[in-house]
């Protein structure tokens, strides 16, 4: 595990948030360099599927010719959900770092990583710079929030 490849997903986090979207971010990581970078874009694009780990995982595919990525890691501030994990298993990755855990229940991470679906296993490291991960999410909740309850008050 990489501390600069978690900040650079904090960054690309950050980012998202900058234009109002939920504050994702991850990178995808292959012989030490950053193959694919993405941040949620859901609400721009109206797009269900616009998540950070898919768009990296996509952005490293191009870039490799490849819908494989034997040998990745994929590094993210969130734990990823169901569709980014078969997105991560699909694409062969070997290991994923997340920050911050998911909160709302959906903890199906390590099971969909051990199942052997598709041949292949993830190694999944959770909890990766959590507080600086959870910071991001935490305050943009809580902005939100706020601007709501100033939108309803007025």
């Amino acid at each position: 595990m990489n501390e600069k490849f978690m900040r650079e997903a904090i960054r690309l986090a950050k980012r998202a948030k900058e234009r109002g979207e939920v504050p994702i971010g991850a990178v995808v990581v292959l012989d030490g360099k950053v193959v694919g970078r993405g941040y949620n874009l859901r609400t721009k694009l109206q797009m269900a599927t616009a998540h950070a780990e898919l768009r990296a995982i996509d952005r490293a595919c191009k870039k490799y010719g490849s819908w494989r990525l034997p040998g990745a890691e994929l590094y993210v501030t969130l734990e990823p959900c169901p569709m980014c994990m078969g997105a991560a298993l699909n694409a062969r990755i070997d290991k994923i770092y997340f920050g911050a855990y998911e909160q709302k229940g959906r903890s199906l991470t390590r099971e969909l990583a051990e199942a052997n679906l598709l041949n292949h296993r993830i190694e999944v490291t959770g909890g990766v710079m959590e507080r600086e991960c959870s910071e991001v999410l935490t305050s943009f909740f809580s902005e939100m929030r706020e601007r709501e309850k100033n939108r309803v008050s007025e």
